[in-house]
């Protein structure tokens, strides 16, 4: 018998048990993993990007936007921080605000065992939850290591993103068990992919990284980032794609701009004067070679899926394309271009307008956007409101944040919050 019982061992359940137990409550934490945390130990390359210090409820998606504030405010990057620096653990900033460790992943799951410890909290691990009954004494689980009761129970099971290394929709289904609410669950963070003739054009850019930005939806579900953008054999790829998937919804457009920050149709009209250039010579000097060979060779293809995607006009794309690739366009001098072709191909540059035709999938999502519906749920404890005892926490939950951190500090923040509680 235990006065709470999670169901869990990441980042969000350790992160619970550890309070909780320091507070002086029997816990018990069950995982049917047979390695810890294995979440934390792939994040960052390996070295975990345990927070951001720009966190704050705008960097979060929910259909109950304000749910994540309380906990949020009660539980602060600043607040990890001085964790970290009580177990010595090296960190650095890479990037916009987003801090890993110096040395491995290791160093965190390490340093929440410990505080486990701490808190004398007791481990079944690997160990199935097959069923889960409610009465008024509290819970019972039955479990590949024997029945186990606590006055309370934590779901902390995570969502369904990379179901290698066994995620499931177990929390959800718990959920549903008990009558809860559930936004319906798709992937999030992750690759976006285009139907292959569609995409045949693009397909020889595979390994092109640039900055871009880029905008999907409108008013709340809109959503809109400057960050790095990866051309893939399927499709495209990078921070800014993962970043723009979680607003993403099927049958909707992304609009890209490919030169962000800049005025591309000026620079080349300003260059024009005298320039005995050819137009392919004069672009990849401006913008990466590669693309801008590969952009100009299909941007004159009339009817060609690359003559949309390159939004350019009629009158712009009525050019031949020779063996070798490149259009008439791109080898036309730069002093001879009218203008107005090339106000027109800049547009294409800057309003690349894409309609994907899917996701990379479960296996390739970082995070899994919906989950259990927080207006069920008490903001300060995680509690489940008509099921008292009852409380779901971390990435089960119907709280999503942006890449860099943020999903970290999330799980870090309602874990204490319902640790607190409990």
């Amino acid at each position: 018998m235990f006065d709470v019982a999670i169901i869990g061992a990441g980042a969000a359940g350790m992160m619970c048990a550890a309070v909780a137990g320091q507070r002086g409550l029997r816990v018990v934490l069950i995982d049917h993993a047979e390695r810890l945390a294995e979440k934390i130990r792939i994040s960052g390359g390996g070295r975990c990007n345990f927070t951001n210090l720009g966190a704050g409820p705008a960097n979060f998606l929910s259909d109950n936007p304000h749910f994540c504030r309380s906990a949020l405010a009660g539980y602060t990057p600043q607040d990890f921080l001085a964790l970290l620096r009580s177990h010595r653990v090296a960190w650095h900033e890479k990037h916009r605000g987003q801090l890993f460790c110096d040395d491995s992943s290791e160093s965190i799951i390490e340093m929440l065992r410990a505080e486990c410890q701490t808190g004398r909290v007791h481990w079944r691990m690997p160990c199935s939850v097959n069923e889960i009954s409610r009465s008024e004494a509290g819970y019972t689980l039955r479990t590949s290591q024997g029945e186990i009761r606590a006055a309370k129970l934590v779901i902390a099971s995570g969502g369904m993103a990379i179901p290698q290394l066994g995620a499931t929709d177990f929390g959800l289904k718990i959920a549903r068990q008990f009558g809860l609410k559930v936004v319906e669950p798709r992937p999030a963070l992750v690759p976006l992919t285009f139907d292959a003739a569609q995409w045949k054009p693009f397909a020889e850019l595979s390994g092109v990284a640039l900055e871009v930005s880029l905008v999907t939806g409108a008013g709340r579900a809109r959503g809109e980032f400057l960050e790095d953008l990866l051309f893939t054999h399927r499709g495209l790829s990078g921070p800014a794609i993962l970043q723009i998937s979680s607003f993403w919804q099927p049958g909707e457009a992304i609009v890209i701009d490919l030169a962000p920050g800049r005025d591309l149709a000026a620079e080349l009209i300003a260059a024009k004067p005298g320039n005995r250039q050819q137009l392919h010579t004069v672009l990849g000097a401006l913008w990466p070679r590669r693309l801008a060979d590969q952009w100009l060779g299909f941007a004159g293809q009339s009817g060609h899926a690359g003559h949309q995607a390159a939004g350019q006009t009629r009158q712009a794309g009525r050019q031949a394309v020779s063996p070798a690739g490149k259009s008439e366009l791109a080898e036309q001098r730069l002093a001879d271009i009218p203008d107005k072709t090339l106000r027109s191909l800049a547009d294409g540059i800057h309003q690349w307008r894409l309609v994907p035709s899917g996701t990379a999938g479960y296996k390739k999502a970082e995070v899994m956007r919906g989950g259990v519906d927080t207006r069920g749920l008490d903001q300060k404890s995680m509690q489940a409101r008509t099921v008292p005892g009852l409380y779901f926490i971390g990435e089960a939950v119907d709280v999503t944040g942006w890449l860099g951190g943020y999903n970290f500090q999330w799980a870090w923040a309602s874990g204490v919050a319902c640790g607190r509680a409990l």
